[in-house]
């Protein structure tokens, strides 16, 4: 199976924020996406355990690869990744739920990023969840794979399949 996983930094992508958010009431493929609510934004800001993590190049080069390292460990195959300052995209193949693939990721880099010893071990890098969606046919890949290589803006820590 094919999915396209992107997952958040801590505290970055709040519900009630203006970019838009997704929660239990607005999960569904196509669907409307929460609508821009200040207090409720300052309400889940207000109840964080710590500032909002980002990632600064050396924080992204190890997230990174942490990433090839679990796809090569299990034998998925990795066709992108665009690690950004605050979130995550993949587009990966793998004989796992999507949820396991994201899970898995999130172990991998978090025990990259405390081997840095950069940011104390107990400190949180990631939102709770993530959104992962199956990617049905060649063109949804194909069109995933640009997304995440090519529609984020100024290239980060990028991996794309060399595919010639």
């Amino acid at each position: 199976m094919h999915y396209l996983i992107t997952f958040s930094c801590y505290g970055c992508h709040l519900h009630g924020d203006e970019t838009g958010s997704v929660d239990r009431d607005h999960n569904l493929p196509r669907s409307r996406m929460v609508e821009p609510d200040l207090k409720r934004r300052k309400g889940e800001r207000e109840h964080m355990e710590a500032s909002p993590y980002q990632m600064d190049q050396l924080r992204r080069d190890n997230v990174l690869s942490a990433i090839q390292s679990v796809c090569a460990h299990r034998s998925w195959t990795l066709y992108a990744a665009h690690v950004r300052t605050n979130h995550v995209h993949v587009v990966v193949e793998a004989e796992e739920t999507p949820e396991r693939v994201m899970n898995d990721f999130k172990a991998y880099s978090t025990r990259r990023l405390n081997g840095l010893g950069v940011d104390g071990r107990n400190r949180k890098h990631w939102a709770r969840h993530g959104s992962t969606r199956w990617l049905n046919n060649p063109e949804d890949l194909a069109a995933a794979i640009r997304y995440v290589v090519d529609e984020q803006g100024a290239a980060m820590s990028v991996f794309e399949e060399d595919r010639f």
